[in-house]
């Protein structure tokens, strides 16, 4: 119906209801010179907190003069209500905007609630670097081209044969070779400990958290 429409979606204006309004709702509810509708009007309206002034005006112009009260006096001791507009409805793709941007937020805040706790990346592993491959390359080929020349140097003193002296490099190169072999597994086991207890100090760090 149009009258349930007005009150439960009233527009325009809202007056709270009072005394002085009520008295005049119960007035023209009953009023044989209104129509039915306005009289049905009338009777909906008075048991409302609020009254939109719009129909509150309609029942009040369609009253007869010598039964209705002032305008003024009808609306003495009132006042206004103001309705909060509906939020504004965001859209599909906002909202999952907002959703990643919520959780990425979550995630930056949990890294930075245990970064003291969890343990570092590090990288253990050789020649991670092309850097470190040119710089173990080279350091390789000295050691072995001074390995040839040293056994080279000690069988010429020696024997000084051509034979024998190249088989001297030889040997020279190929100790050389295992000399540098042992220095690089001892260098990478001593790190292995190193990155394992601090795997084991952020654990026992967790575990006291917890």
């Amino acid at each position: 119906m149009a009258e349930d429409q007005v009150i439960s979606n009233p527009k325009g204006l809202i007056i709270a209801n009072n005394e002085i309004i009520k008295s005049f709702l119960r007035s023209a509810k009953s009023d044989l010179n209104l129509t039915d509708e306005l009289r049905q009007l009338s009777s909906n309206l008075l048991s409302q907190p609020s009254i939109p002034y719009k129909p509150l005006r309609t029942i009040w112009s369609e009253t007869l003069p010598s039964t209705k009260p002032d305008l003024h006096h009808l609306f003495s001791g009132s006042n206004l209500v103001f309705t909060s507009p509906k939020p504004r409805e965001k859209s599909k793709e906002l909202q999952e905007r907002l959703n990643k941007l919520s959780e990425l937020a979550e995630r930056r805040e949990y890294r930075e609630l245990v970064k003291d706790i969890t343990p570092v990346e590090q990288t253990d592993e050789p020649f991670s670097s092309y850097k470190d491959q040119m710089g173990f390359g080279l350091h390789v080929a000295v050691t072995m081209f001074t390995g040839y020349l040293v056994g080279y140097a000690a069988f010429r003193a020696l024997f000084n044969h051509a034979v024998m002296n190249a088989a001297g490099g030889i040997l020279g190169l190929v100790f050389a070779m295992l000399l540098e072999s042992l220095l690089f597994i001892i260098q990478t086991s001593s790190k292995q400990p190193a990155s394992a207890s601090v795997a084991s100090s952020a654990a026992s760090k967790l575990k006291k958290s917890r």
